[in-house]
């Protein structure tokens, strides 16, 4: 389990890093997370130590939550003023998200379709 906390957390702080680095306006623990999934790419996968440890961290994941949650409660005064704005941003940023995610998703299977529908002329005399 050390090898798979080794590698998660070696790529969280590289992230880190290269974001404090380089200046970028993304957060370092997203960095982190392209540079693992840039590490598994490479690698054709994980091994299995690092997905057994990421198996527990999700096991746990709602507890990372608490604190959020606790904020939310101290600011209940300010969100309870400003409540209906903050539904609505959410519920639009929700759509927002849905419906390009949505376009992404039929982009890349029309992509994919197109791939297939290629390999598969290709196959035929």
């Amino acid at each position: 389990m050390l090898y798979g906390v080794t590698i998660i957390f070696a790529a969280l702080f590289a992230g880190e890093a290269l974001s404090r680095l380089a200046h970028l306006p993304v957060p370092g623990s997203v960095m982190g997370m392209l540079l693992l999934l840039l590490l598994a790419l490479w690698r054709q996968g994980f091994d299995a130590r690092v997905t057994h440890f990421a198996t527990h961290l999700l096991r746990y994941l709602a507890l990372l939550f608490i604190p959020a949650g606790v904020g939310l409660m101290t600011l209940s005064d300010k969100i309870g003023s400003q409540g209906l704005a903050l539904i609505l941003t959410m519920v639009f940023s929700t759509l927002i998200t849905m419906a390009v995610t949505a376009w992404v998703l039929q982009f890349l299977l029309k992509r994919q379709a197109a791939k297939n529908q290629a390999r598969s002329q290709e196959v035929q005399p």
